[in-house]
C-alpha cells in the first residue's frame, strides 16, 4: 500500500537551543522514526482495537473476549480522533482523542464524570479527553520514550482546539507521571469506566496555566500550526484524509 507523507520534510536545519536536555534530545531524534495515521476505517481501525485489547489483556484491564478487539460507542462519535503510531514503520502505540465542547459535549470522561464536567462543558469551557492508550509490549520495552511520542497527540490537539484543559482518566499508579509530565491535578475520586475491569480517577491539567511550562521544559511536544492542521482538521466530503502526518517539533520556529 502507497503511503502518503503530509508534514514537513525530516531534511533541515534544526532551531534548536544548546541547553536541551539529553533526554530532550533523544526524544526529538526519535520522532524522525515516526508517523502518526489518522486511523477511519479498514485495516488500520482493526489493527489499534486489536492493539488495545492486547495490551488491556495483558495489564488485567479486560476480560478476554472471542472478538480480540476493544472498541466502543465513542470511537465513531464526529468529535473523535483515533490515531496509530507507527515507528520504523511498525505500529507501536495508538491513542483516542475526543475535543469536548459544547457543540459536541460527549467524551468518555465527560460522561463518566458528568456531574463534575457537565456543566463546565455547558458554560463554554472545552476539553482534550485523551484515551484508549495502548503500546505494543516489545515497543516499550525497546523505546522507553513511546509514552512521550503517543501522548504529544494530546498536546498538539490542546493547541489546534485552543482548549480550556487536558483530562486524563487514568489509573492511580499513572497519576504521578501526569502530574510530573503535564502538572495534571486530581479533580474527582476513582469511578467505573466502560468496559474497563478497574477505576479510573479524573485528573486535570488547564492549559492557560501549565501548557508553556510544559513545552519549555519539553520542547518535543512543540508542533507547527501545519502539523496540526493534518492531524485535526475533519476532511471535508469528498476530500480524502491525510494518511500519515509526521511530526514537526524540531521545524517548528522556522516555520511560521
Amino acid at each position: 500500500m502507497d503511503i502518503r507523507h503530509t508534514g514537513l520534510a525530516r531534511t533541515g536545519r534544526g532551531a534548536w537551543p544548546e541547553h536541551l536536555s539529553s533526554f530532550s534530545r533523544s526524544v526529538i531524534e526519535a520522532l524522525d522514526r515516526v508517523e502518526y495515521r489518522v486511523c477511519d476505517g479498514g485495516e488500520d481501525l482493526e489493527a489499534i482495537y486489536r492493539l488495545r485489547y492486547n495490551s488491556y489483556l495483558h495489564a488485567g484491564m479486560v476480560k478476554p473476549d472471542a472478538s480480540r478487539m476493544v472498541h466502543d460507542k465513542f470511537d465513531d462519535m464526529p468529535n473523535s480522533y483515533r490515531f496509530g503510531i507507527f515507528v520504523d514503520g511498525s505500529l507501536a502505540s495508538t491513542l483516542r482523542i475526543h475535543f469536548a465542547s459544547p457543540k459536541f459535549p460527549l467524551s468518555p470522561s465527560t460522561e463518566v464524570f458528568s456531574d463534575v464536567l457537565g456543566v463546565r462543558v455547558a458554560q463554554g469551557e472545552s476539553f482534550i479527553d485523551p484515551s484508549r492508550f495502548a503500546a505494543d509490549a516489545e515497543w516499550s520495552s525497546s523505546l522507553r520514550c513511546l509514552p512521550y511520542i503517543t501522548l504529544r497527540l494530546a498536546v498538539v490537539a490542546c493547541n489546534y482546539f485552543d482548549a480550556t484543559s487536558c483530562l486524563t482518566a487514568i489509573k492511580e499508579e499513572h497519576a504521578s507521571f501526569y502530574n510530573r509530565i503535564f502538572r495534571s491535578h486530581q479533580v474527582a475520586p476513582p469511578r467505573t469506566y466502560p468496559g474497563l475491569t478497574i477505576p479510573v480517577h479524573l485528573y486535570e491539567s488547564k492549559c492557560a496555566e501549565n501548557m508553556q511550562v510544559t513545552l519549555d521544559r519539553f520542547p518535543f511536544f512543540y508542533s507547527t500550526r501545519f502539523e496540526q492542521r493534518m492531524l485535526f482538521a475533519k476532511a471535508r466530503q469528498g476530500e480524502l484524509s491525510p494518511l500519515t502526518i509526521l511530526p514537526t517539533a524540531k521545524y517548528f520556529r522556522d516555520a511560521a
